[in-house]
């Protein structure tokens, strides 16, 4: 089905859902439709949709007003509920291991195995070496169903259930065409939850979801400059905002900033512990709080390392509609793990 029909990317975050669909140009992929609606705080806390009336008519607000026709969907799910493990298994043969992956998952996953949904990737296959390499995935079926229901009751069909950090690195594969060999971090900083996802090549290493995000920015603004939500948030984004000097905004930004990078520290110091001999040689930022002004120069001042903004759109043609193009122009970063999910419908590139 993959490339002969097409899917929309819908990431549906804590403060807003974000919709991409691709097509096929004469030079390459090019964005056929996007659109981002802003949701009300609350309605969908720690990964999960609380509000599903209220996700549901977004969600068709979007396509509406976005003149989306396509119903099939891709969207994708993070949090407490994921759970993703590189596991060292005997060389064995497919059908030996789509028999054996239900007993590991057992002994690996902290939840009844009744309870999740379960899939698997051969990340290295090496005749001469005894073991492979595979990555287990295992997700609640409550929290799949979660989702799934939502797009349902907005007329949507769900096609696939993909997980947030392997829709950015989806993103990023195809923009960027990494070296076998280059090891990066991909981090997606979101309103409540950032994923990070340490990349070899094209081979996920190291995936971790942190509870951290651009909400505590909001937050933190909001109650110490006295701000309302919307101006907080204008504020976070480096935009102007009343009479409030950059020497008010600019500590309180960095206190959060401190946090999150205190975060990506213990990550990054939990990953070289268990992965012997290999170092982070890059940092992508993704997400709808990439954007805060001061983070990038935190992140390269504490890991001396290149950082940047991963750009979606590297590789793909933007819209000709002014208003797509707007909402590009004005956060690029936090349609990552859409454009990510919309690429689902060219496996074959």
């Amino acid at each position: 089905m993959f490339g002969k029909q097409s899917i929309v990317g819908l990431d549906v975050g804590s403060s807003s859902i974000k919709a991409v669909e691709l097509k096929r140009g004469r030079t390459g992929l090019e964005v056929a439709h996007l659109g981002v609606e802003p949701l009300p705080s609350d309605i969908v806390v720690d990964s999960m949709i609380v509000d599903s009336g209220t996700v549901s008519t977004a969600i068709a607000k979007l396509f509406g007003e976005n003149e989306i026709k396509t119903r099939n969907v891709a969207t994708s799910v993070s949090g407490h509920s994921v759970i993703v493990k590189k596991i060292s298994l005997p060389m064995m043969s497919d059908q030996e291991l789509a028999e054996t992956i239900q007993k590991e998952a057992a002994q690996q996953i902290p939840f009844d195995i009744a309870d999740v949904s379960i899939d698997y990737q051969i990340l290295s296959e090496d005749p001469s070496s005894p073991t492979m390499d595979v990555l287990l995935v295992a997700v609640k079926k409550d929290k799949i169903l979660n989702y799934t229901n939502v797009l349902s009751m907005a007329g949507k069909a769900p096609a696939i259930v993909d997980i947030d950090a392997f829709a950015l690195q989806n993103c990023y594969e195809y923009n960027y065409d990494p070296a076998p060999g280059a090891t990066v971090a991909l981090l997606n900083l979101g309103a409540s939850v950032m994923n990070i996802n340490i990349v070899k090549g094209t081979i996920p290493i190291f995936t971790r979801d942190v509870s951290v995000g651009g909400h505590q920015y909001t937050d933190s603004l909001q109650k110490e400059l006295d701000l309302s939500f919307d101006d907080a948030e204008a504020l976070k984004l480096g935009k102007k905002v009343g009479t409030v000097s950059e020497e008010a905004k600019a500590p309180v930004l960095q206190q959060v900033t401190e946090i999150i990078v205190l975060e990506i520290q213990k990550t990054f110091d939990f990953f070289r512990a268990t992965a012997a001999g290999e170092h982070i040689e890059r940092i992508y930022l993704a997400g709808g709080s990439c954007k805060v002004p001061g983070l990038i120069e935190s992140l390269r001042q504490e890991f001396s390392l290149p950082v940047e903004e991963l750009n979606p759109f590297h590789k793909i043609a933007p819209p000709v509609d002014g208003k797509a193009a707007e909402v590009i122009e004005q956060n690029a970063g936090q349609l990552a793990v859409a454009v990510g999910l919309a690429l689902r419908s060219f496996d074959d590139l």
